[in-house]
């Protein structure tokens, strides 16, 4: 069976997690401060936060950000849920943006239909590994007073040139606040599950740190409550921190991440640019052996972007290839080929239409892309002889009468 995502572990990642096992620490240990320094100098930014999935990341993101009842983020339809409840849990209100009928990443001029005096932050999804267009994207946010928070949970990797022609990655945050990633197993390197919150502020950095861990610090030069906290030593007559204290500051959560997770992590980052050539190798196959089909369009990159290629999204025009997508999907199913649909647009999802009155035809784009994609197999494990197999099973679909 050929699945339409999976983790790649080899024996090093299977080491690297021995050796914490022996260690004297499995969780909250140095190996957590390792994997965020790496991740960090990987993308280009000053600080990285670990937490525990790319869900407790777009949560504490909007946290720091400041987002509370009354405000409003805007985001993407075409996402996985977490991109908009994570605006709910902080007791905002998502809004969506229509995406671009080419890129299927949020469209900046819809971006900008949406703004009102409520809105907060303006989160861009970097959907399939795409990067969207950051500065613009800035541009737009700097204008109204907006924080913006990339769901990079899609393109850890992925490179966009800028109108000064300098190269940025995303995760550097140079035209953004905060950019969020995922670790879970389909994604570009796996934690098993876990997430992480880069950025270059130091007060969203440190609110991150507090709010991962239930709100609690152990930093003696952060605690208010001086009486508990030290004792005076009778000898030096020196205020000492008190060995066991510790603050709650924040209504925080249990949002941690381990150093078994970590090892792994660290381990899979020195994979991830191999990991990254050969999804980009996988996807220039399907590219030339899916050209010039009629009903299938094929997923784009734009000049002076490198897409991270989590995702192989194409569009097939099923109805007027005479089927339904569910029998396209079953029959290649049959062969042992399983894909999947990224996404059911979220304005669609039965919470979002009862709760919040979110309707069909009020987003077009994302609805007319939902009824024709179809996402086919791409991940650093895939064999010629699969990529192959899938190529030939998915062109007897489409010929099939």
């Amino acid at each position: 069976m050929i699945p339409y995502g999976r983790q790649f572990i080899d024996e090093d990642d299977i080491q690297a997690v021995i050796n914490v096992l022996k260690s004297d620490w499995l969780t909250q240990g140095p190996v957590i401060e390792q994997f965020e320094r790496s991740l960090a100098d990987y993308c280009g930014a000053k600080y990285a936060v670990a937490v525990s999935s790319g869900t407790a990341a777009l949560h504490l993101s909007c946290l720091a950000a400041g987002i509370r009842h009354g405000d409003e983020a805007i985001t993407s339809p075409i996402t996985f849920v977490a991109s908009a409840n994570c605006v709910l849990y902080c007791g905002g209100s998502p809004v969506f943006a229509d995406i671009d009928k080419n890129t299927y990443n949020i469209d900046h001029y819809e971006i900008k239909k949406k703004i009102t005096p409520r809105t907060k932050a303006i989160i861009p999804v970097h959907f399939a590994g795409l990067p969207c267009d950051m500065e613009e994207i800035k541009n737009i946010a700097s204008r109204h007073d907006l924080i913006t928070i990339e769901d990079a949970c899609h393109a850890l990797g992925s490179e966009w040139m800028d109108s000064h022609r300098r190269l940025n990655k995303t995760g550097s945050c140079s035209y953004s606040d905060m950019t969020v990633f995922s670790f879970h197993p389909v994604k570009h390197i796996t934690t098993g599950e876990g997430g992480a919150v880069l950025t270059n502020n130091s007060e969203y950095y440190k609110k991150v740190l507090l709010l991962r861990n239930h709100g609690i610090t152990k930093d003696p030069e952060k605690y208010t409550n001086r009486d508990l906290a030290f004792s005076l030593n009778p000898e030096s007559l020196i205020l000492n921190p008190n060995s066991w204290y510790y603050e709650m500051q924040e209504l925080g959560f249990n949002y941690r991440i381990t150093d078994i997770q970590c090892a792994l992590g660290l381990s899979q980052l020195k994979k991830l640019d191999l990991f990254i050539k050969r999804r980009r190798h996988i996807t220039n196959i399907y590219n030339s052996a899916f050209a010039n089909i009629e009903h299938v369009k094929l997923p784009v990159e734009p000049e002076g972007k490198k897409s991270s290629c989590h995702l192989y999204a194409m569009q097939i025009d099923f109805e007027e290839l005479g089927k339904t997508r569910a029998a396209f999907i079953n029959a290649l199913k049959e062969k042992g080929i399983f894909t999947q649909v990224h996404y059911i647009p979220v304005h669609l999802q039965p919470f979002y239409t009862k709760r919040y009155g979110f309707k069909e035809k009020e987003y077009p784009v994302a609805e007319r892309y939902y009824t024709k994609t179809i996402s086919l197999p791409v991940y650093p494990g895939m064999t010629d002889e699969d990529l192959e197999r899938v190529i030939y099973s998915v062109k007897g679909c489409l010929h099939a009468g």
